[in-house]
């Protein structure tokens, strides 16, 4: 392989492979077949609304940029927003003019406001037609005036600070249920944001489906890897792929990732196969170059005592067996505690270590519910989850017969 195929290889597989970035094309997208399907339906239910929700890291974003493209392959005609982004600074009145700046509808000329083209058609900006003070019935009016059918879909409203909006998004969605406007809000966000809608409006609830999306199974992780290497015509060792997918952890981030970095290790030998020894290079690579993460994980960890337990105790809270929203029992972190440090361990020798990764001085690096002697705790950012077991891999921390039984 020449340094210049060697180069056009590397394109191709970052253009496959994006751990840095949602992926926004529905050729480079797998899994979520059944949340996509519950997508299509609702889009089809007269006041039917979507919410999405899930742990941060999930393949929410990517799902949500390439539902566009998606509802546009079923052959129905719709007008669509894209992707609109909540912020921390959104209100009610600035999400709508948001939104309605990127719904663009073409009318026969008349000489108002608006971009003529040179066949004589006026490119409207809906924005233009809503007060500066937006009210959920003035959003209804606007919308009912079209006769495709509108999609938008808003991403990380968790990010919406403000209670109102909050309220006056439940309203509106209310409202347009109630007038049977053919427009469909999709929402996207936390398990948090579900509830926090919800709660300002509880008849808002027949009319949200609530589409869970929990961490990607195995055979989903397994389909990143082959559609990224697709284009390319890279093959990888069926071993190699298996554990690309084992160490991500149900987070398509960590599939890319090191789908990236496994890629680009064949690549440089000049192989076109991936194989073991790629992906083991892979899992330092990923630790060295994910600085923010590596920089939370040292700050969690690090102890002037030299026989401290905090990688440890951390490694195994990352292997414990979890509910399905990712919380573990201090009980469920003895067994691999146990199996790392090659003896027995109980509560007492490791409680205070969970305890200070709850709190500042360490992070926090983990959240902590419920009552003293019933805690569950969860890692607060998800991605930190798989990070801890790559570092461990990459430290001799965590031996191969540890990884397998925890991964299975």
């Amino acid at each position: 392989m020449t340094e210049q195929e060697k180069m056009n290889m590397r394109v191709l597989i970052g253009i496959a492979f994006r751990p840095g970035a949602p992926i926004d094309r529905f050729d480079l997208f797998a899994g979520r077949q059944a949340q996509v399907r519950d997508v299509i339906d609702a889009t089809t239910q007269p006041g039917r609304h979507v919410i999405m929700f899930g742990e941060r890291g999930v393949g929410k974003t990517s799902l949500a940029k390439v539902l566009s493209e998606i509802l546009s392959n079923t052959g129905q005609h719709f007008l669509n927003s894209g992707t609109i982004n909540c912020d921390g600074t959104d209100n009610y009145s600035s999400l709508w003019h948001k939104i309605f700046r990127e719904l663009l509808v073409e009318i026969k000329s008349k000489g108002g406001a608006g971009f003529i083209s040179k066949d004589g058609s006026e490119t409207l900006i809906l924005s233009d037609l809503l007060p500066e003070e937006v009210r959920p019935d003035d959003v209804r009016y606007v919308l009912s005036g079209f006769k495709k059918p509108v999609i938008i879909i808003l991403d990380e409203i968790d990010r919406i600070k403000d209670r109102e909006t909050t309220t006056l998004l439940a309203d509106t969605i209310k409202n347009l249920s109630d007038h049977d406007v053919s427009a469909t809000l999709i929402l996207v966000g936390v398990a948090d944001a579900v509830d926090g809608l919800i709660k300002e409006h509880r008849s808002v609830e027949r009319a949200l489906v609530q589409v869970p999306m929990p961490r990607m199974s195995r055979t989903e992780l397994l389909q990143i890897v082959d559609k990224g290497l697709e284009s390319s015509g890279m093959e990888i060792d069926e071993h190699a792929k298996d554990r690309i997918a084992r160490l991500s952890q149900g987070l398509p981030h960590y599939t890319h990732l090191l789908g990236l970095h496994a890629a680009n290790s064949a690549i440089e030998e000049g192989r076109m196969k991936i194989d073991m020894s790629d992906v083991n290079r892979a899992t330092n690579t990923a630790v060295e170059k994910s600085h923010s993460i590596l920089s939370d994980y040292h700050k969690a960890t690090s102890s002037p005592q030299r026989q401290n337990l905090y990688d440890e105790v951390l490694l195994a809270c990352a292997l414990a067996e979890t509910d399905d929203l990712g919380y573990f029992s201090a009980a469920a972190v003895a067994k691999p505690l146990s199996a790392i440090m090659n003896k027995q361990y109980y509560i007492p020798s490791f409680s205070r270590h969970l305890t200070d990764f709850c709190s500042e001085k360490r992070g926090p690096i983990l959240m902590k519910t419920g009552e003293p002697r019933r805690y569950r705790f969860r890692f607060i950012n998800p991605l930190m989850q798989p990070f801890v077991i790559l570092h461990g891999l990459a430290k001799n921390l965590l031996t191969e017969e540890l990884l397998w039984v925890a991964t299975k």
